[in-house]
């Protein structure tokens, strides 16, 4: 269904946490590995919501509920700060926690139907970029003009899509959807009952002197790579993701660990996109994902810390099959230590090079950059009307490998929103799943 421009944008607001003055609340400071982040694209995700009933006036119902949400996940009304260090040409950046706001824009679709995004065998419409509030904003784009979350509410003929934009310094996946989740309640609920206060990463890396120096070349822009990309969802059943699990566990024996779902469904789409891709089939590869730290550390951080507290694998990968490229994904992953974590943010200080997007880092070409996972609880977050049909990734702003996991509204199902290359892997999107490999 061919559309054009279907999004008028009805207002575009600030809405701002209730003033709280508290001890503690006033600067986070940015670790090696928040840092590293500073040219990533802002994550996006969305939601699809049923239609409302006119009654349920939702627009005053989400903005006030997002005042007290982000009373509670203050660092997201936040700004992004930079301090030039005179003494040694240098500079820094902290989180001034100062109640600036968040972005929410309200818009209408009228003309686009829930079916129209939810088009068969996975296709995704062109339009949907429009729905998403931070296309092309990277993190260091905050100490600018952008705030440090936008939110975007579209009112469709019969359903309401809520997306929403973050930057990466100030949280990971697991610190966000735990906000969305709080604001939902306190919209289905008008309440703030049994929420317990925010826990921050304070001990975090202590051995670092903050706040953390950076060259100011390496704050200099560059121009990343455009690549013209395509979008498709990939669902896996239950039973597909059985059937990949015992055909990997079965390939690499009884010898290591069991293969997870997740490790096994990233396996069996690495094969066709990486043969598709043009690249010789005995040059090595990248498969990055990112892992939760905090129960990898030690101490340990408590489940609820609110922050980014992950850390970027790379699974070096050739063309082999199913069980042995699920097993390289699974011991990268099991690779990551207290250790680890802690040797790489003490050299970063004292070596800074923050990666940028189209050159060769730890955000290279030639990789299948894996983002989101299928643990968060994306599916219970229910505003008043109804819990999501379906979830969805904004653009992947020209990068050319990008995975983008969710959990499939079935309980244990896995979807997978991919942006790929389209002039080299315009094959995997048209194949049906379980004829890629």
């Amino acid at each position: 269904m061919a559309l054009s421009f279907p999004i008028s944008v009805i207002s575009s607001t600030m809405v701002r946490p209730e003033k709280v003055n508290k001890p503690g609340r006033a600067k986070i400071h940015l670790t090696p590995h928040d840092l590293e982040l500073l040219y990533v694209f802002y994550p996006q995700r969305g939601l699809l919501f049923p239609k409302p009933d006119p009654d349920n006036h939702i627009i005053p119902r989400l903005k006030a509920s997002l005042v007290t949400a982000l009373k509670i996940y203050f660092p997201l009304a936040g700004r992004l700060v930079k301090v030039n260090n005179h003494q040694d040409k240098t500079l820094s950046l902290y989180i001034d926690c100062d109640g600036s706001g968040a972005k929410f824009v309200h818009a209408k679709a009228k003309s686009v139907a829930v079916n129209d995004v939810l088009q068969s065998y996975g296709s995704v419409p062109d339009f949907i970029s429009q729905f998403f509030p931070a296309n092309d904003v990277v993190s260091r784009d905050a100490l600018v003009s952008e705030p440090l979350l936008a939110i975007q509410v579209t009112e469709m003929k019969d359903g309401v899509f809520i997306s929403f934009g973050y930057n990466h310094l100030v949280a990971d996946g697991s610190s966000f959807w735990s906000f969305f989740h709080t604001w939902s309640k306190i919209c289905l609920n008008g309440s703030v009952s049994n929420i317990k206060p925010l826990v921050l990463k304070d001990w975090f890396l202590d051995t670092i002197d903050y706040p953390v120096h950076i060259p100011v070349s390496e704050m200099e822009t560059q121009p990343h790579c455009e690549n013209s990309t395509k979008e498709r969802i990939f669902h896996f059943s239950v039973k597909k993701i059985s059937d990949l699990k015992a055909k990997a566990n079965y390939e690499i024996g009884t010898m290591f660990p069991k293969i997870s779902s997740l490790q096994a469904v990233m396996a069996y789409l690495w094969l066709p996109i990486i043969s598709h891709s043009g690249l010789n089939r005995e040059e090595v590869t990248q498969c990055k994902l990112a892992a939760d730290m905090r129960q990898r550390l030690n101490p340990s951080l408590k489940k609820e810390c609110f922050g980014n507290v992950i850390d970027v694998l790379e699974a070096l990968l050739l063309d082999h099959g199913l069980g042995w490229t699920a097993l390289q994904i699974s011991q990268t992953v099991r690779s990551k230590t207290d250790e680890s974590y802690k040797t790489y943010a003490n050299n970063w200080t004292r070596d800074v090079i923050i990666p940028k997007l189209g050159v060769r880092s730890r955000l290279a070409d030639h990789s299948l950059i894996v983002a989101s996972s299928p643990r968060f609880d994306v599916y219970d977050n229910d505003f008043g009307w109804g819990k999501p049909i379906a979830a969805r990734a904004g653009p992947g702003n020209g990068i050319g490998g990008m995975l983008v996991v969710f959990p499939g509204v079935e309980e244990g199902s896995i979807d997978v929103h991919a942006t790929l290359n389209s002039s080299l892997w315009s094959d995997v999107l048209s194949e049906p799943i379980d004829q890629m490999i």
